[in-house]
């Protein structure tokens, strides 16, 4: 699924209308019927979760989590599959609708449009509606201007918006928010300020139209204030804020609506960016989830990682990256560590192979164990480095040694990152030519770009679609909603994952799972995609496991693999 920005929207609209002569009225149209389908969505499921928590003796059919009760629901759940069909007709419809009664909140632009056209499609399927005009109605312009002089010919019923005025939300059942679009620049002010406080404290379910006034369409960042929505019916293409936190959680469920426009981008729209599910890891990116193996393979057929990382007081983090990167399917994996940590660590893991290098007895990496590590890779596909490897004097000549002498592909995580930094960043280092894939976390992009990770988090996309293409690597920029760019301008948002992953341990088992399908023969990108999808959902299905996400662990991940 595609993302853009607002400009690249604006862009897109104004191709639609006129290069291919679809007319604004009939997208406006298209977009206000979408929103009140959604709306009547809404209501028609809470009618059906209210129904069936209404047969005595039974259970709801639907836990807390939002996911169904397998173990006592059967009875409930025949009842609810009644309700379903009773609903689908047209009593029930009428039935589920009775009693609802929105707010529609109009402001003076083209989303207001929208409002207005939601309203009137929700009037007619029997919904009482109220539109609340941010400002006098006579300051709509052009098409919006046009719709409300169709909904006073209706007779809607109609009021303008007065700060604090007591009653506005009283009697609702829901409210509409058709402020601001994504046209709209800085923090909402005034009465729209105002009107967008009151409808928050309201307590009442919102319903964004294309995005919730006062967020940022590009970045995610929240405006003060910001519309708190339940849904957001994002029109046409889903906007790149709404893909990335703390946009993600204002915007609640977002179901993006078809409204005309066509599916494919223009020519000169190159886009902000893609979901990252497995249809496009298929249709873009060319790999499976399932990740089929031959009939006649061998462990030689899938690649051997070497992974030089640990050190005396983190061989944990090792450890479960080695793991990892077998889980993930590479034939081999080989654990370059110092020496001291081979008696602690010998057998942790059966299958991982060890590779002591001199250390002086520390446990801890010195600038000449470079030389084994290089030795090493002369048999081996892939090299991650960083986990657990811990700070220490020579550093950054090790580190060197290691991105300007190993002609293939590497994987750069946690103190190698923070090494690279300390060592002047990738503006210091010269382009590796073979596959080079960088999985900080904010904190260490922000090192790594001399920003604060304030600054990291505010424009997540565009920061990682720059640094990828400046320095010809391939970025994994981790958190809720990962964002993976390559060189060339790819970038791709992450779809799955699970809030118990918020865990120590859990980066380094990324590491290994790109690494491991950097071996197998995947690109720099394939691998970085696939990799964060598989953890991400490995990280669901662990969660499910447990009774409390809190519990989850790194090591839960790598077993869900």
């Amino acid at each position: 699924m595609q993302l853009v920005t607002s400009e690249q929207m604006r862009e897109i609209d104004q191709y639609t209308i006129q290069m291919l002569g679809i007319p604004a009225m009939v997208l406006m149209e298209n977009a206000g019927r979408a929103i009140a389908e959604e709306v009547l969505s809404y209501c028609r499921a809470k009618s059906l979760r209210t129904a069936e928590c209404r047969h005595p003796g039974q259970y709801p059919a639907w836990g807390w989590n939002g996911q169904k009760r397998p173990a006592y629901a059967k009875d409930a759940m025949q009842a609810s599959q009644a309700t379903r069909e009773e609903i689908r007709s047209d009593t029930g419809d009428r039935e589920a609708l009775a009693g609802e009664r929105w707010l529609i909140l109009i402001g003076k632009g083209n989303n207001g449009g929208d409002g207005l056209v939601c309203a009137r499609h929700l009037a007619d399927a029997g919904v009482d509606v109220r539109l609340l005009y941010a400002e006098p109605p006579e300051s709509l312009r052009g098409d919006a201007a046009a719709q409300h002089a169709i909904a006073e010919r209706l007779g809607l019923p109609r009021s303008v918006y007065t700060p604090g005025e007591a009653g506005t939300f009283s009697g609702f059942t829901g409210i509409v928010d058709a402020l601001l679009g994504t046209g709209a620049k800085g923090a909402p002010r005034g009465t729209y300020a105002s009107l967008i406080r009151e409808a928050n404290g309201s307590g009442l379910p919102i319903i964004a139209a294309d995005i919730p006034s006062g967020l940022d369409a590009d970045t995610g960042g929240l405006h003060d204030p910001c519309i708190r929505a339940r849904k957001t019916v994002s029109l046409a293409f889903m906007k790149a804020g709404l893909s990335q936190y703390p946009g993600a959680e204002a915007a609640g469920e977002v179901m993006v609506r078809y409204i005309g426009i066509p599916t494919d981008l223009p020519p000169h729209v190159s886009g902000a960016g893609q979901l990252l599910t497995e249809a496009t890891l298929w249709s873009e990116l060319g790999v499976s989830v399932d990740r089929p193996r031959q009939a006649d393979g061998h462990k030689g057929t899938y690649g051997h990682v070497l992974l030089a990382a640990g050190s005396l007081p983190m061989s944990g983090a090792a450890l479960l990256s080695a793991k990892a990167a077998l889980r993930a399917g590479c034939g081999l994996a080989t654990w370059a560590l110092p020496a001291a940590l081979l008696p602690h660590t010998a057998g942790a893991v059966p299958e991982l192979m060890a590779a002591p290098v001199p250390d002086d007895g520390n446990g801890a990496w010195s600038e000449g164990a470079a030389d084994e590590v290089l030795r090493l890779m002369q048999a081996r596909d892939v090299l991650a480095v960083g986990p657990g490897l811990g700070r220490f004097p020579g550093e950054a000549g090790f580190l060197r040694a290691l991105w300007e002498g190993i002609p293939r592909p590497l994987v750069v995580d946690a103190d190698a990152l923070n090494i690279l930094a300390a060592a002047g960043g990738l503006a210091a280092w010269q382009r590796r030519d073979a596959a080079t894939v960088l999985t900080p976390h904010p904190g260490e992009m922000a090192r790594l770009a001399g920003l604060s990770t304030a600054e990291v988090q505010r424009d997540r996309l565009g920061l990682a679609r720059r640094f990828a293409a400046q320095h010809g690597v391939t970025l994994v920029l981790k958190g809720a909603r990962t964002v993976v760019a390559d060189p060339g301008g790819r970038v791709y948002v992450n779809t799955t994952g699970h809030p118990g992953m918020a865990t120590g341990g859990s980066g380094d088992v990324l590491t290994g799972i790109i690494a491991s399908l950097l071996a197998q023969g995947l690109s720099g990108i394939q691998a970085a995609a696939l990799g964060v999808y598989l953890h991400g959902l490995a990280g669901e299905r662990a969660a499910s496991a447990r009774w409390s996400s809190g519990s989850l662990i790194a090591g839960d991940i790598i077993e869900a693999l």
